[in-house]
């Protein structure tokens, strides 16, 4: 299938020159904060840090468990082969959670690092993150139409914010 050959050339290293770019940017902020953690003593920074990651892995566990539970991948095959489109819990708030999570786990730890070469390969990673975010989308138009289209319109892809927000508004809006 057209869909899967998309899917699965996407997370390939070897084929995919913008997945190794990212991976390594993101993951030096991760490695950074051995070397220099809370470089300029902003524990303030640290703390932040911390907490973001703990949101970040609850993030990616409860997005884990809905796709789980609703996705409808086959028996033994992994999520990433969904059937159904997931548009209810964590899924209700952004449409990409996973992404956001390791985005955040990579924040984090420049929070926590506080070195200008974290901060510069974080954001330079998440940028380029963003990038197979967009590639993502376009997979997903094609493997659920104008029914993910719909879901783009209700749902944001990162901005958890405005994803509470409009949850909230329609929450409210239901009969």
């Amino acid at each position: 299938m057209p869909e899967e050959e998309a899917i699965s050339t996407s997370y390939s290293w070897k084929r995919d020159p913008l997945l190794l770019a990212y991976s390594i940017m993101m993951f030096l902020p991760i490695l950074m904060v051995f070397f220099f953690y809370n470089y300029y003593d902003i524990i303030f920074l640290v703390y932040a840090g911390g907490v973001l990651l703990v949101l970040s892995f609850a993030i990616i566990w409860m997005a884990g468990g809905e796709f789980r539970k609703r996705g409808g991948a086959p028996e033994g095959e992994s999520i990433v082969h969904t059937t159904v489109l997931v548009d209810t819990g964590v899924y209700g708030v952004v449409r990409h959670p996973q992404y956001l999570g390791f985005m955040l786990i990579v924040l984090s730890f420049v929070l926590m690092s506080q070195h200008w070469l974290s901060v510069l390969s974080g954001v330079g990673g998440c940028v380029l993150f963003y990038f197979d975010v967009r590639r993502e989308e376009q997979n997903n138009i094609a493997k659920f139409g104008d029914e993910y289209r719909r879901y783009m319109q209700e749902v944001p892809g990162l901005n958890i914010l405005i994803g509470v927000f409009r949850l909230l508004r329609r929450r409210r809006n239901k009969p």
